[in-house]
């Protein structure tokens, strides 16, 4: 559930498309819940670290306010639509994702095609933090949320690596063996996407706390590792 955040331009029908292909699943699912003889013992909550809005160089784990903007706010009242759970006594976990970095589409495919063309670079200033996360420990902090009992509330789903997105372009580069010194201008940006251009350029600095709390041990805790494994598989270079 959920049209792609980056799929096309924000204008007002999309920005409703966006929020109502979120929020109506999610209510959906609760009055469900709400009418079983017998509830769910837990329920996850999709989200995602935009929540925080755009923060510049402070830490974020899961106790931090709300940020402002269109992508927080799209957050918080997607989160809100499973709250009515917590009166029904069901464990709540709302999973605020980073980006993940997967084989197969999401926002990785579209990212590695300019830089094996030696396109690649920042984006904007490249100073804003790029919170992300491997597929497989994204899977694999969902089944320790599941398998969890005590765990509720936020969890922040973010590889522990805190990363600027001008890092994350060069450590993408040298896995390629391409440069990556070609910048994207935040005007340009701007001029091409509209204030969908927040989707690259805010930063957030989140930090796993929770999932780190609880002992969970990252399959991929840098991105040098991850990008090994992501490039690998395709064999390509």
């Amino acid at each position: 559930a959920g049209a792609g955040i980056a799929d096309g331009r924000w204008t007002a029908r999309r920005r409703a498309r966006l929020l109502a292909s979120r929020v109506e699943p999610t209510a959906v699912l609760v009055a469900a819940a709400a009418a079983a003889s017998r509830p769910p013992a837990a329920f996850l909550q999709g989200s995602a670290v935009g929540w925080y809005g755009d923060r510049g160089d402070e830490e974020l784990n899961e106790e931090a306010a709300a940020g402002s903007g269109f992508l927080a706010e799209l957050a918080r009242q997607w989160e809100a639509a499973s709250a009515p759970l917590d009166a029904l006594g069901v464990r709540r976990v709302v999973l605020r994702t980073g980006v993940v970095l997967a084989r197969e589409g999401g926002a990785f495919a579209r990212l590695v095609p300019p830089f094996r063309w030696g396109l690649g670079g920042p984006l904007g200033s490249g100073r804003q933090y790029f919170p992300w996360i491997h597929l497989a420990d994204q899977v694999g902090a969902m089944r320790l949320v599941l398998a969890r009992g005590e765990l509720a509330g936020v969890v922040n789903l973010v590889a522990p690596q805190a990363l600027r997105q001008r890092d994350f372009a060069g450590a993408l580069g040298r896995a390629l063996g391409r440069p990556a010194l070609l910048p994207a201008p935040t005007p340009l940006l701007r001029l091409a996407l509209g204030e969908m251009a927040d989707v690259l350029l805010a930063g957030q600095r989140v930090v796993p706390a929770r999932l780190l709390a609880a002992g969970y041990p990252f399959r991929f805790a840098d991105l040098e590792s991850a990008l090994a494994d992501l490039l690998a598989a395709d064999g390509k270079r």
